[in-house]
C-alpha cells in the first residue's frame, strides 16, 4: 500500500533559519565526523572518503514529528464553481495523511479572517480571492493548496457581465479585460506560490483533477 506524508519544510530557505542542533537519524544534513567502529556502513560518505581516503560517519539532525491543523476556506468565493465540495474532497484525504503523524490532527473551517494563531503547520485550502493574513495569524510554517475552478484559471475571450459574490458589484468585460485578467491573475498566482514556498509548500489544484498526483508532483506531498 503506497503511504504518503505532508511535506512540511519550506521548499525555499527561509532567512535566518537554522536547522535543530540534535543529531539523530532520517533528518536533514548535521556534519561529518571520523568513522568510529560500530557505525552504521550505510551511513559511511563515500564522497568523502573518495576525496581524502579517510572512512567518515554522516551524522543528520533528528527527525521532529510535525503537528497539523488544516483550515478550509467557506467564503462566498469557494461556493462557485464547484470549489468546495471538491476542497472537502481534498481537505479530508489531506487529513487522513496528517493524522499518520499527528493523531491530533484537525480541520477547521470558516473564512480566512477568521484565523487565528496556532501552533504546528496550517494546511490552508482556499481558492486565495481573500486576502490571506500572512502577517497576522499565519504561522511560520504553511502548506498552501489553492483550489481555482478551470474557468477562473482560463475564462473565455467573450463578452459576459461579472458580479463579484462578496461584494455585488456587476462589472461588463470584453476580450480586452479577460485577457488582462489572465496577466494579473498569472502574477498574483506567482507571486502567492513565491510567498507559500518561504513559508512551506504550495500546490494549485483544478477542480475535478485526481488529488493525489498534483500533490504529489507540487511537492505538497513525499511517498513515505
Amino acid at each position: 500500500m503506497t503511504r504518503y506524508r505532508i511535506a512540511s519544510r519550506p521548499y525555499l530557505p527561509y532567512p535566518g533559519e537554522r536547522l535543530a542542533r540534535r543529531k539523530g537519524l532520517g533528518g536533514e544534513f548535521y556534519e561529518l565526523r571520523p568513522y568510529a567502529e560500530g557505525d552504521e556502513i550505510r551511513r559511511v560518505h563515500w564522497r568523502a572518503y573518495a576525496k581524502t581516503g579517510r572512512l567518515y560517519t554522516r551524522l543528520e539532525t533528528a527527525p521532529e514529528r510535525a503537528r497539523f491543523r488544516l483550515f478550509l476556506d467557506e467564503s462566498e468565493s469557494m461556493r462557485l464553481h464547484g470549489k468546495l465540495p471538491y476542497a472537502e474532497r481534498v481537505a479530508a484525504i489531506l487529513l487522513k495523511i496528517a493524522r499518520q503523524e499527528d493523531p491530533r490532527a484537525r480541520l477547521e473551517r470558516g473564512r480566512p479572517q477568521d484565523l487565528r494563531p496556532g501552533k504546528g503547520v496550517l494546511v490552508l485550502l482556499t481558492d486565495g480571492l481573500d486576502p490571506l493574513p500572512w502577517a497576522q495569524f499565519l504561522p511560520k510554517r504553511v502548506v498552501l493548496v489553492q483550489v481555482l475552478s478551470s474557468l477562473e484559471l482560463d475564462p473565455p475571450l467573450e463578452e459576459a457581465l461579472l458580479k463579484d459574490v462578496e461584494t455585488g458589484e456587476a462589472l461588463p468585460v470584453g476580450k480586452e479585460e479577460i485577457l488582462a485578467y489572465k496577466k494579473a491573475l498569472a502574477e498574483y498566482l506567482k507571486a502567492l506560490r513565491l510567498l507559500a514556498l518561504l513559508r512551506g509548500r504550495y500546490a494549485l489544484l483544478r477542480v475535478g483533477e485526481a488529488p493525489l498526483p498534483s500533490l504529489l508532483r507540487q511537492g505538497v506531498l513525499e511517498l513515505l
